[in-house]
């Protein structure tokens, strides 16, 4: 078995579609003429977020699911348990037997791989601010409860003076120096100004926005 580019005549993956169903995704797609088999690959998509492009990554036969027409034509679709919170990636590869040997068909077009998002993790976090009667600063501690490991990278914090910051641009921004563990992060106090204030925002809503929610407690 051996992974080859897609060449004129070769069968293709189209229309490729999903919806979530109870606790499966359910993908359809057209099944290309002069395919009898596809593999079906599933791969987190949220790795890319630590600078590796998984979609370039091809995926270790042995971790394909063979998946055969017959069984499309029984079931009028493919259906996979969804396992844990996080974006999946799904790539449906059509394959032909030639000379002896299988041919797995890569597909430049991307129209044989979706992403989808089976949920999002809560980020809940609190920020305590402490002033003492004869000091002009005050300390602030962050209180930082994830439902699954988080990437240093995902978050920051804002510090603002004279009232709280209202996005990641409404002050100075502080990166974290460490990853987040799943469940309850203590981190250690910082010292700000007396009229200063801090919150967490997530260093790029658009990218993390879809995988995280942040709960303020």
């Amino acid at each position: 078995m051996q992974y080859r580019e897609a060449q004129p005549g070769d069968p293709v993956i189209s229309e490729l579609s999903h919806k979530i169903d109870d606790n499966r995704v359910v993908l359809r797609w057209q099944w290309p003429e002069g395919a009898a088999v596809v593999y079906i690959a599933k791969q987190s998509a949220d790795a890319g977020m630590n600078g590796q492009n998984e979609a370039e990554v091809l995926p270790p036969f042995s971790s394909l699911k063979l998946f055969t027409r017959e069984e499309y034509k029984a079931a009028g679709s493919y259906r996979d348990r969804i396992e844990g919170i996080g974006r999946v990636r799904y790539t449906v590869y059509p394959a032909v037997r030639e000379d002896g040997d299988t041919y797995v068909i890569r597909q430049q077009d991307g129209a044989n791989q979706l992403e989808l998002s089976t949920g999002r993790a809560k980020i809940r976090y609190a920020v305590h601010h402490k002033k003492s009667w004869f000091r002009s600063r005050k300390t602030v501690q962050i209180q930082v409860t994830a439902e699954v490991p988080v990437p240093q990278e995902a978050l920051c914090y804002v510090k603002k003076r004279g009232g709280y910051p209202s996005d990641r641009d409404d002050g100075t921004l502080y990166p974290f120096t460490a990853p987040f563990a799943a469940g309850r992060n203590v981190l250690p106090a910082v010292e700000v100004g007396g009229d200063e204030y801090v919150r967490l925002f997530f260093t790029d809503g658009q990218k993390y926005g879809t995988v995280y929610e942040l709960v303020p407690e």
